[in-house]
């Protein structure tokens, strides 16, 4: 078989695929724990908790720090829906002065603040800082513990 244009030989395309499936399958951390963050403020100024909760992990030890402490995903999210059961309640949501940092290849924490701003009806505006743990998963960066103060 003769090849006039570009052939690869099979031990060389094997190579170059062992070369290029870690560059296209993985995104760097950072970028992919902040497009984790992005799409929860996405979900939330769409009124969806359901979707923002995609952010966390969906395990019985995830917990979320604030005014009390919750342990379990589904606890969790029974909170949020409690807490911004309205459009109203749950205002207009942005993050910013996000930091990651890398604890290793698989654990981040990222600290930021939050601002809602929401009508007098829904609750006022609110403001404060969080501190994030993250944990790659099977399913991607997700939030093992949530420690928010208002």
């Amino acid at each position: 078989m003769k090849c006039t244009r570009f052939c690869l030989t099979l031990p060389v395309l094997f190579v170059l695929v062992l070369l290029l499936t870690p560059a296209v399958r993985a995104q760097p951390a950072d970028a992919a724990i902040r497009q984790v963050l992005a799409d929860q403020v996405s979900a939330w100024n769409r009124g969806d908790v359901v979707t923002f909760m995609r952010g966390y992990d969906d395990s019985p030890q995830t917990t979320f720090i604030g005014k009390s402490i919750e342990h379990g995903y589904q606890m969790i999210l029974a909170r949020y829906q409690h807490s911004y059961g309205t459009p109203e309640a749950m205002g207009h949501l942005d993050f910013t002065d996000l930091e990651v940092r890398m604890l290793g290849a698989d654990d981040a924490v990222v600290t930021g603040r939050f601002h809602l701003t929401r009508t007098q009806a829904g609750g006022g505006d609110a403001t404060g800082i969080f501190s994030l743990v993250f944990e790659r998963k099977a399913a991607g960066w997700k939030i093992i513990l949530d420690h928010t103060s208002s």
